[in-house]
C-alpha cells in the first residue's frame, strides 16, 4: 500500500481543549499519530502546552496508526475516510477507532 498526502485520512474534527495544535476544533499539526494500547486509541500528538504549534492552514492527516486491532487499520496505516479526535479514556483519543 502506498499513499500520497491527498489519500491519507483527514482529521475532520478535533474537540480537544488544551492541545497546542488545536484551535477551535481544527487540528493544525501536519499529521497525527494514533497510539495507546488495545482498547484505547490515544492521539499521541496531543501536547498540553500554553504555546501554539502547527501550521497556519488546516491540513491535518493521520500519519500513522499503531492500533493494529482497529477495523480501519491496514499495515499500521489508517484506511478510514476521515477521523475525529476528542476526549475519551484520555484527553485526546481517536473517536473513529473500532476494534475489529
Amino acid at each position: 500500500m502506498s499513499m500520497t498526502l491527498d489519500e491519507m485520512p483527514a482529521v475532520a474534527e478535533c474537540s480537544v481543549a488544551g492541545c497546542s495544535y488545536n484551535d477551535h476544533s481544527h487540528c493544525h499539526a501536519a499529521a497525527v499519530t494514533i497510539a495507546g494500547s488495545p482498547g484505547d486509541a490515544e492521539c499521541a500528538t496531543f501536547i498540553p502546552l500554553g504555546s501554539k504549534g502547527g501550521l497556519d492552514k488546516v491540513l491535518t492527516h493521520v500519519g500513522a496508526c499503531q492500533r493494529s486491532e482497529c477495523i480501519h487499520n491496514s499495515k499500521l496505516e489508517c484506511t478510514a475516510a476521515a477521523v475525529r479526535i476528542g476526549a475519551g479514556a484520555d484527553d485526546a483519543d481517536c473517536l473513529t477507532y473500532e476494534v475489529a
